[in-house]
């Protein structure tokens, strides 16, 4: 609870425009961190994937 108004009162005693400017930062490193993870993770998957077809001796291409 400390912390909470801690917080509010820093945030109060700021200027708009830092409290805009501070937030507009943690969400744009959220947003990069976030669209890092989905990138690694998609490349992970198309890997695996590929690793399955080899193994299985699968090819889609030749189904058709």
């Amino acid at each position: 609870m400390r912390f909470i108004l801690l917080t509010a009162l820093l945030t109060l005693s700021l200027p708009g425009c830092a409290v805009v400017a501070v937030a507009d930062a943690a969400v744009t490193v959220v947003a990069t961190t976030v669209k890092v993870g989905a990138t690694v993770v998609g490349t992970t998957v198309d890997v695996a994937a590929a690793g399955v077809r080899a193994v299985a001796g699968s090819d889609d291409d030749e189904e058709k």
